[in-house]
């Protein structure tokens, strides 16, 4: 089963490098109406459109996507 792009991305969470990858982690995790169950792009990207945690939040995360549908298929 494929898991949601929230939980991939919670491999980055308490990380102890910093960079972008674990502040998005983070923020996700934080954020109580992030769409944790989804999967999709779109889904995520609209998202993420009108609640940007940060400057370049857009760009990490598309290419976070990118390893999420190489690892998840």
């Amino acid at each position: 089963m494929k898991r949601s792009f929230y939980h991939y991305m919670m491999r980055y969470r308490g990380d102890l490098r910093e960079g972008e990858e674990k502040e998005l982690a983070d923020w996700m995790f934080r954020e109580h109406s992030f769409p944790k169950q989804a999967t999709t792009y779109d889904e995520i990207s609209d998202y993420l459109e009108f609640h940007s945690p940060f400057p370049g939040s857009l760009a990490t995360f598309d290419q976070l996507y990118e390893y999420y549908v190489e690892e998840e298929g």
